[in-house]
């Protein structure tokens, strides 16, 4: 089984997105576009392209971790539905989205890629809003 040490960040995945908190398997991220709360969750294993690469402890953990991630968002976000997925059609890295989303959202009911440009958020707002998240966000054991 590869070891976290030797996860990297695919470069795109980096570009659009920020650093939320490392969860005992997957990185939380945050898609800077203020138009949808759209998170990813990023199994912090090298290699890994389809949640089948996952080792069976792995895709359980994952699971735990996916399912805490949008019970968070339907809490704190109250959307019209989640829209939870792994496509990697452009990056290969398993990523997965977990997208709260509104039936006033611009792209609704369409997926939201490619329907409106991005909006990032300025820059302040979003490490306030970080800093907020990782407050509200459920609490895992240390790795140690």
């Amino acid at each position: 089984m590869p070891e976290l040490s030797s996860f990297e960040l695919a470069a795109p995945l980096q570009q659009d997105s920020c650093f939320v908190a490392d969860w005992p398997l997957c990185q939380l991220r945050v898609i800077n576009d203020q138009q949808y709360p759209w998170f990813l969750l990023i199994p912090r294993r090298a290699g890994v392209l389809e949640l089948i690469d996952l080792t069976p402890e792995d895709y359980l953990q994952y699971q735990q971790e996916s399912w805490q991630l949008a019970c968070w968002l339907r809490q704190h976000f109250r959307p019209d539905k989640l829209n939870i997925a792994a496509l990697g059609n452009v990056v290969s890295q398993l990523h997965i989205h977990h997208i709260a989303r509104f039936k006033v959202d611009k792209a609704w009911p369409a997926p939201i890629w490619g329907v409106v440009k991005m909006q990032p958020y300025h820059q302040t707002e979003l490490l306030e809003r970080i800093r907020l998240w990782q407050q509200s966000l459920p609490e895992w054991p240390s790795l140690a």
